[in-house]
């Protein structure tokens, strides 16, 4: 039988467990077709590439505590429409409602990561205590949570916007440790992103598992606890 060196997880959510990236592809789809944008752009990757390029700028920018919310959602649609025929000055409001329809088609989308469910399941049986560690918005997270089947398998939901400060700042853990009742000793972090998840777990004293999904990030020469590619790897060491 195994041993069991931790008393709770802290789970990322976005791309770990909740296919963040592939819901939202399926969601630029119909957000592209639902106002047209046909009319502006030769081609939808026209529209997404960019789209991705700059969003992912963003949340970098967002999780350093640089930008608001308010800013992210705003821009990371102005910026990639305004490279749309017609669109060069395009409004606030426009852009705006694109983002709301885009946070709506995102919250209930389903799709998990490969294995998501198994791991959750396997790590409830094992008695752990199980937490949500997130920086997504607060009104699309829960229903995400919903939409994907696993609202009712975590004891607590820890977001930025509640802490008042991002992943991976120390300060964001020190409040998770409050909100969970959970101390670093006996506390593993298990995430995608290597900065917000890993080092930032291991800066306020956390083992960290890195799931590496993503070779093509940027990593410092810290080696976390564990390195997995794939959830189920997940049952092999807790």
């Amino acid at each position: 039988m195994k041993e069991k060196i931790y008393k709770d997880i802290f789970l990322d959510f976005d791309d770990t467990l909740y296919d963040t990236r592939g819901n939202a592809d399926i969601a630029l789809v119909e957000l592209y077709e639902h106002f047209g944008m046909q009319r502006y752009f030769d081609s939808i990757e026209a529209f997404t590439v960019p789209y991705w390029q700059v969003n992912r700028e963003l949340w970098q920018q967002y999780s350093a505590g640089e930008i608001t919310r308010d800013y992210l959602i705003l821009e990371r649609f102005r910026r990639p429409l305004s490279l749309g025929r017609g669109l060069e000055n395009v409004s606030r409001e426009y852009c705006l409602g694109v983002s709301d329809c885009f946070l709506e088609l995102c919250a209930v989308k389903p799709g998990l990561v490969n294995g998501a469910r198994e791991a959750v399941d396997y790590l409830r049986s094992r008695g752990y205590g199980l937490h949500i560690c997130s920086n997504g918005f607060r009104e699309v997270q829960y229903r995400k949570l919903r939409a994907c089947g696993l609202a009712d398998c975590f004891d607590t939901v820890v977001l930025s916007e509640d802490a008042g400060v991002n992943k991976p700042s120390v300060d964001y853990f020190r409040y998770a440790f409050r909100a969970t009742g959970a101390s670093p000793a006996d506390t593993l972090m298990v995430g995608d992103n290597y900065k917000a998840d890993i080092l930032g777990a291991m800066g306020a004293g956390l083992a960290a598992m890195w799931f590496n999904r993503h070779p093509e990030q940027d990593r410092a020469d810290v080696q976390p606890d564990y390195e997995i590619h794939g959830l189920d790897e997940i049952c092999a060491i807790l």
